[in-house]
């Protein structure tokens, strides 16, 4: 700043109008505003016909919401002028594409400000919409329809994909109606640790054939450089991908595996609280007091908390549960163990351990082993493919609970996956490129 160049002073530069072609001729401050009187800075009175050179026929008004200067809207009175050619009798006004699209209420810059605002700063639309000054309809469709040029719709968005992540999302909590998502994330920039997850795409619906269809639409250099989906449990997901992405590999992630096996173990604990004592847990019952401790790694037990365990598994009645326990210890521990090949090891062997041997007693461990064996070439496929996870994915969902959160629900998907796509679609480097 001290080696900056200072000028004379210049409205049309500091208000950013000569990037519109206007030129103020007038300011009027206000209280709550700001009111620039502007005239086209380049003046044509060619004739289009003949050539001639025109009569100015006076002007017509055209209003415009402008970037807000400090926490004071700025509206823009622009005075188009009227033509009209002595020789053909030709009849005209000047236009102002340069300065806002046709019928537009918003100034190009101010387009441009409202979508950085919300893709730059997560403003919510009604502060968009206070800060211009306009109608929270008006600054809505100007944000979804300025970021679906410039963003969404960008032929690019889509190169460069090797992993996808696929998992539902609730969109919108009603007891009628459609309420579920498929969401599609590129992992890619987390595998190669060049950034964070994007959000790719939203499609209303969560099966298979919703996330197949999907699939089959997009081009076939796309469909042909994916080379893992992650996913859940759940396996329409899986088949969806072997039939559309026959040489990509499918991988559970190890977030959807620790809590299926963590529902086991509270499944597990609830059946022996009932059979033990033909009530739900209590305040003073030992199982159910702990119910965290069973989900906290042995690793990260504090003595006390040992001291607990002990004086639970000590019960023979608690068999089970111990054994429910172990086994998600051993999970856990398989993937936190640095060495790849080792973790591998010990996931396979808890898998073939559950998948034989288990007492019939052991229902819930029995349950378990048959899923996990079912899904074990994906579960494995996390250790042979490291940096690739699904727990992006849930992280994105947090971000889309927020945003529902912050405009108190939406009605209408469509707008909701535009800004779904704004605010979680990794638009934000893209769109320093193209915004000053």
């Amino acid at each position: 700043m001290d080696n900056a160049t200072f000028l004379a002073p210049d409205l049309d530069s500091f208000c950013r109008l000569d990037e519109l072609g206007l030129s103020a001729i007038g300011q009027h401050l206000g209280p709550d505003r700001a009111v620039l009187e502007c005239r086209v800075a380049e003046v044509d009175p060619w004739c289009r016909g003949c050539g001639g050179q025109a009569l100015s026929r006076g002007s017509q008004v055209r209003r415009l919401a402008h970037v807000p200067f400090g926490h004071r809207p700025t509206t823009l009175v622009v005075r188009v002028r009227r033509f009209l050619c002595p020789g053909c009798g030709r009849r005209w006004r000047e236009t102002l594409d340069q300065a806002a699209p046709a019928r537009s209420k918003l100034t190009s810059a101010a387009m441009r400000w409202a979508l950085c605002a919300v893709v730059i700063d997560h403003q919510s639309m009604s502060r968009v919409a206070a800060g211009l000054s306009v109608a929270w309809h008006t600054a809505n469709d100007a944000v979804l329809t300025e970021g679906s040029r410039l963003l969404i719709n960008a032929p690019e968005r889509l190169q460069g994909v090797r992993v996808l992540g696929v998992d539902e999302h609730v969109w919108r909590h009603t007891r009628t109606g459609p309420r579920y998502v498929t969401v599609i994330i590129d992992l890619t920039p987390v595998r190669e640790k060049t950034g964070p997850a994007r959000l790719l795409d939203m499609v209303e619906g969560r099966s298979k054939a919703v996330f197949k269809t999907w699939l089959a639409a997009q081009p076939a250099v796309f469909r042909a450089g994916i080379e893992v989906v992650a996913m859940d449990g759940f396996t329409g997901y899986k088949s969806a991908t072997a039939e559309e992405l026959p040489d990509a590999a499918t991988m559970m992630d190890p977030f959807h595996v620790v809590r299926l096996v963590g529902e086991a173990v509270d499944e597990c604990r609830r059946r022996v609280q009932q059979e033990l004592h033909g009530h739900r847990g209590r305040a003073g019952d030992p199982l159910f007091k702990a119910r965290r401790i069973l989900h906290t790694g042995a690793g990260l037990l504090t003595d006390h908390q040992h001291e607990r365990l002990q004086a639970l598994f000590a019960n023979p009645d608690h068999l089970e549960v111990e054994a429910a326990w172990g086994v998600y210890q051993r999970m856990v521990a398989a993937y936190r163990e640095p060495d790849r090949k080792l973790g591998k090891f010990v996931m396979r062997t808890v898998i073939e351990s559950l998948a034989t041997g288990v007492p019939e007693t052991f229902i819930e461990l029995r349950r378990l082993g048959r899923t996990l064996k079912r899904r074990a070439s994906d579960i494995l496929a996390f250790f042979e493919r490291p940096g690739t996870s699904n727990g992006p994915t849930e992280a994105i969902n947090g971000r889309l609970e927020h945003l529902r959160g912050s405009t108190l629900g939406f009605r209408n998907l469509t707008h909701y996956i535009a800004r779904s796509l704004l605010e979680a679609g990794g638009f934000r480097p893209h769109l320093h490129a193209h915004v000053r």
